[in-house]
């Protein structure tokens, strides 16, 4: 390659295109460009494409019954988590009652089991009660 031949002047003379039709071709792109739907919402304030949502707007969203649909996923994960909580709460007293019975050297596998689902519902629950 030669001093000074840089990669788009190679590119452009691979491509047959002038100086002139570089440009032209330039032009007709940023031309285009804010025909696109993109931005066109962009300009209008929206963020992606559909209609342009707020968090006002989700927030005041209503169920068919005319209670607002937050309340209602709000109270459906609060009954949830009470449901697993009671479920975790009897999962650790058989894991502490499989604990007593068991030698200390020795742990089944039903009880290694019991911590896993203890650590899913834990999980469950935290993820619920963060989302809020």
């Amino acid at each position: 390659m030669k001093a000074g031949y840089s990669m788009k002047t190679r590119l452009a003379t691979v491509l047959g295109l002038t100086r002139a039709r570089r440009w032209a071709l330039a032009l007709s792109i940023a031309a285009i460009l804010p025909l696109t739907p993109r931005a066109v919402d962009a300009q209008r304030g929206g963020a992606g494409v559909g209609p342009p949502s707020t968090a006002a707007e989700q927030e005041d969203a209503r169920l068919p019954n005319g209670k607002l649909q937050r309340d209602e996923i709000l109270k459906a994960e609060h009954e949830q988590n009470l449901k697993d909580a009671a479920q975790l709460v009897e999962l650790s007293e058989q894991l502490k009652e499989e604990l007593e019975k068991n030698d200390r050297y020795v742990v089944s596998m039903s009880t290694v089991k019991k911590t896993d689902d203890i650590e899913k519902l834990v999980r469950k629950i935290r993820s619920r009660l963060r989302h809020n």
